[in-house]
C-alpha cells in the first residue's frame, strides 16, 4: 500500500507541477497557450478521475491523494503562472470535487463487489 501512495504522490507532483513548468518554459506563443489549454481541460481532469479511481480502492490509506493532487495543481498555477489569480483556485476546486466523486464512486463499487482491500469498511 505505501508503494502506492508514493507512486501516485510522485505522479501528482509530476502532472500538477512538472507539466506547467515544462509548458510555461519549454513552449512559447500561441502554442504555449495550447498547452495550458490542453493541461487544464483535458489531461488534469482525466488524471483526477483516475487518482479519484485508484484512491477509492484503498480509501482509508489514500483519502487525501485527491486533496494533495488539487493543492499542488493550486501551488504550481500560482508559482509558473500568475501569483493571485483566483481562476486557479476554481480549477483546483473542481479537481478535487472530481477527484472526491471518483473516489467515492470507485470505493462503494469495490464495498459492493467486495473488490480490492478498502472500500468503506
Amino acid at each position: 500500500m505505501k508503494k502506492n501512495f508514493t507512486l501516485w504522490r510522485k505522479l501528482s507532483a509530476s502532472n500538477m507541477l512538472f507539466l506547467p513548468w515544462s509548458a510555461v518554459t519549454f513552449v512559447k506563443g500561441d502554442a504555449g497557450m495550447a498547452a495550458c489549454f490542453l493541461l487544464f481541460y483535458a489531461v488534469n481532469p482525466v488524471y483526477s478521475i483516475l487518482l479519484g479511481i485508484a484512491s477509492g480502492k484503498e480509501i482509508r490509506q489514500m483519502w487525501c491523494q485527491p486533496i494533495l493532487s488539487s493543492a499542488l495543481y493550486f501551488m504550481g498555477t500560482w508559482i509558473f503562472f500568475d501569483m493571485g489569480e483566483t481562476a486557479f483556485l476554481l480549477y483546483a476546486g473542481i479537481y478535487l470535487l472530481l477527484g472526491m466523486a471518483a473516489m467515492l464512486i470507485s470505493g462503494m463499487a469495490c464495498r459492493k463487489t467486495g473488490g480490492s482491500k478498502g472500500g468503506f469498511r
